[in-house]
């Protein structure tokens, strides 16, 4: 399955447009390389997806076919680091 479209169905981005300009800048990797748009996803990978405040790291565990429900969603990946920097300095405040 595309990454694009991995990052779509798993509603870790909501669009795949999204998606695409996110591989497009270079904020997306899988197992350590920039990942394209059309970069083919596998069980075991480790994706990482960079935002300018937030840095997501997790494990594919299944690639699905076709639609996924919003309740299955979130068993196709499993995180293993979710950093927010700034969070932990002083004067961050929660809102």
């Amino acid at each position: 399955m595309r990454i694009d479209l991995f990052l779509k169905q798993s509603r870790i981005i909501k669009q795949r447009d999204a998606a695409k300009k996110a591989c497009d800048r270079g904020m997306v990797s899988i197992s350590g390389r920039p990942a394209k748009p059309g970069h083919q996803v596998g069980v075991r990978d480790i994706v990482v997806v960079e935002w300018p405040h937030r840095r997501l790291e997790f494990e594919v565990l299944d690639v699905p076919a076709g639609n996924v429900s919003k309740d299955r969603a979130q068993s196709l990946y499993v995180v293993l680091s979710d950093e927010r920097p700034g969070e932990d300095s002083p004067g961050f405040a929660e809102g």
